[in-house]
């Protein structure tokens, strides 16, 4: 079973419009791309953050290593916005969970007809499925180790450090 654990962002269709975290646009759920897809594997839910990831602390990661923590999955996929991603990697990662961790998100909304959400997602669970314990950030096509990865913001891509 894979356990996804979701924390808001833009896969989510959520657009951050002010820096009180309030959103903008319709929210799309991680299962309406499972329902569109017809996905047959087993997997559980759990939202834990609904937030802009640019105004997720220290204290959040620690919530979500709990819930990484309590639940009896080995594989994890945790959606996540772009903004902070590799700070949250490298919190997890630093911690050596034996655990499969997958962070995942999208760069353009996920209610947009030219998001790369689905895409995302969907590499996401495929490489967790694969990949040996630790963490990992799969982006557009690529999956990156929590150690060696960090987000370009000319290019509006994730690469190697």
């Amino acid at each position: 079973m894979i356990h996804i654990i979701t924390t808001g962002g833009t896969i989510e269709g959520l657009d951050y419009e002010t820096e009180e975290n309030q959103t903008e646009g319709n929210k799309i759920s991680i299962e309406d791309f499972f329902r569109s897809a017809n996905v047959s594997f087993s997997y559980s839910l759990e939202n834990v953050l609904d937030k802009d990831s640019r105004f997720i602390t220290d204290e959040d990661r620690k919530l979500l290593v709990d819930k990484i923590k309590a639940t009896s999955a080995e594989k994890i996929v945790l959606t996540h916005g772009t903004f902070t991603m590799e700070d949250t990697a490298k919190y997890i990662g630093k911690l050596s969970l034996k655990k499969t961790i997958v962070l995942v998100g999208a760069f353009v909304l996920g209610t947009s007809n030219e998001t790369d959400a689905p895409f995302n997602l969907g590499y996401a669970l495929c490489s967790v499925q694969f990949l040996k314990p630790d963490v990992y950030v799969a982006m557009n096509g690529t999956i990156f180790h929590w150690k060696n990865v960090t987000k370009n913001l000319v290019t509006n891509k994730f690469e190697q450090r």
